[in-house]
């Protein structure tokens, strides 16, 4: 197992990517805290799942846009399994649209959550993982932040953002044992990528 008796908070844990990195991490025997927002039903299963493989699993409904619930979060979270060896900044949202037509709580939203959200959660965690020397955080980009995609200036300009953090973060904190690393995914086929209409997709394909 190559994660055993690590502890790992996930993010965005109820559903998609997060979800499966979750349950994943646990076969590997980690306990994992997921983090969820809105999805009640979906946070239940994955945690059903992980305690199933013999693991502990917190579940922890909150908004990591705000810095309070971050904080609070991180907090529950060691108090619960006594640390945190391991980050995964997945939350995400999306709030497509054409620039000139974008209002600014869309653009607001999507910058707060996906960018705002690794920062709020990092931070909060950051300082413990320092004193103990160690730490792995694994942020979740996209190729959108890579390339650019029309219509998600907000999406692209947060995981760009996302990107130029994690490096960042690596070159302040490497030297104390805490690896900073980002991961760009292309589309995969999650709740989020149905939510774009059928023509962009098959243009996408």
């Amino acid at each position: 197992m190559k994660l055993k008796d690590k502890i790992a908070i996930v993010t965005g844990g109820a559903k998609g990517i997060g979800a499966e990195i979750a349950k994943e991490f646990a076969r590997e025997g980690a306990d994992v805290v997921i983090v969820y927002r809105n999805n009640d039903e979906a946070a239940a299963g994955v945690k059903a799942e992980i305690e199933s493989l013999g693991r502990k699993c917190l579940s922890l409904k909150g908004d990591v846009a705000d810095f309070a619930c971050a904080k609070d979060i991180v907090n529950q979270a060691t108090e619960f399994l006594g640390g945190i060896d391991v980050i995964v900044n997945n939350a995400g949202i999306v709030r497509d649209g054409a620039l000139m037509r974008m209002s600014a709580a869309n653009w607001s939203e999507v910058i707060n959550c996906n960018l705002g959200g690794v920062f709020n959660i990092t931070q909060a965690a950051i300082m413990a993982m320092m004193r103990k020397k160690r730490g792995k955080i694994v942020n979740l980009s996209s190729v959108s932040g890579i390339t650019g995609v029309p219509g998600q200036t907000n999406y692209s300009a947060s995981k760009a953002g996302i990107i130029g953090f994690t490096k960042a973060l690596a070159k302040e904190v490497g030297r104390m044992g805490i690896n900073v690393n980002a991961i760009a995914p292309g589309f995969i086929d999650t709740e989020m990528i149905t939510a774009i209409p059928e023509k962009k997709r098959e243009e996408i394909l």
